[in-house]
């Protein structure tokens, strides 16, 4: 969480210069060979082999989904805001788990999960907080949660027979793809002109080579994509996924430290109420479903049914 927090600021940081798919790209390959060691130390090359390759691009494509329109949002919104309205992915996760790995939610957590998403509603509320933000733009980190949400749920169903390196080795590699794609078809920059929105102007600005002094921010944003990849996918590998979800709270302080250290963003009332809402929703999940069962590794632990 402490990386994510600050991958989100890097991007947001060089949102106003870079187009988003030039920094996936450049952090994509850092991360991917960063990655690398972690493959090697759990087998080498031959863990990247998988008997389910289908599910692995699904679990891709929802990532990849989910970071681009995220980022889509935080180019235009508080640090803060887009992470507490995105930090209903652990609500989404919580409703997933049920159908996908057979995981029971009684009626308190269920409670819990009204309580989180009638905090992304009082956010939602037309405020002085931040009244020049689109609605429609504060809805792309909720979209983003409930992509990020599926992904994190097929990690733990993947998790029994892939290692942790080799999934965060495939959603590096369909980083790459995505961008290069994303560079051939507007890196000229030519959709990006005459564009009002913010949001539309990061994903399809011109790619140019960084400026010197970004140079070491790129490099920090690609140890931070290898140290995510890699941290997430041994957790929700192991863990219930309900319970790793509700760890991911941690972020929401960090972002909101960091918004107001980095970019002077103060949170008013109608922030802190609705991520008290979204965020105590959450941690009230974590406890329920800590007092039910312990943690144990996936490949270990059958799956709970209800």
């Amino acid at each position: 969480m402490a990386s994510i927090s600050v991958n989100d600021m890097l991007i947001k940081f060089l949102s106003g210069g870079y187009p988003l798919h030039q920094m996936v790209f450049i952090r994509s390959i850092i991360g991917i060979l960063a990655t690398s060691v972690f493959v090697w130390f759990e087998g080498g090359w031959r863990i990247l082999k998988t008997d389910r390759p289908g599910l692995h691009l699904i679990r891709a494509c929802l990532i990849v989904s989910a970071n681009m329109i995220y980022f889509a949002g935080l180019s235009v919104m508080p640090l803060g805001v887009a992470t507490a309205l995105f930090f209903v992915a652990p609500l989404f996760i919580t409703i997933l788990a049920i159908p996908v790995l057979g995981e029971s939610v009684g009626r308190h957590r269920l409670t819990a999960l009204l309580i989180g998403f009638a905090g992304v509603a009082v956010m939602m509320v037309p405020a002085t907080d931040w009244s020049d933000i689109p609605r429609a733009a504060m809805l792309l980190p909720v979209i983003a949660a409930a992509c990020y949400a599926g992904m994190q749920v097929m990690t733990r169903k993947l998790g029994a027979k892939s290692a942790a390196s080799a999934m965060a080795i495939y959603i590096q590699v369909a980083f790459i793809v995505v961008s290069s794609v994303s560079f051939l078809l507007v890196g000229d920059g030519r959709y990006a002109e005459g564009l009002e929105s913010e949001s539309l102007t990061f994903l399809l600005r011109a790619w140019i080579w960084p400026a010197p002094e970004d140079l070491w921010l790129f490099a920090v944003l690609g140890a931070m994509s290898a140290i995510i990849g890699y941290c997430l996918s041994a957790a929700y590998r192991l863990g219930n996924a309900a319970t790793v979800a509700s760890y991911e709270y941690a972020a929401l302080p960090m972002a909101i430290a960091l918004g107001w250290l980095v970019f002077g963003e103060r949170p008013g009332w109608v922030m802190l109420l609705g991520t008290a809402l979204i965020g105590g929703a959450g941690l009230y999940v974590f406890a329920r479903e800590r007092r039910k069962s312990g943690v144990g590794p996936a490949a270990e632990r059958p799956l709970r049914r209800g």
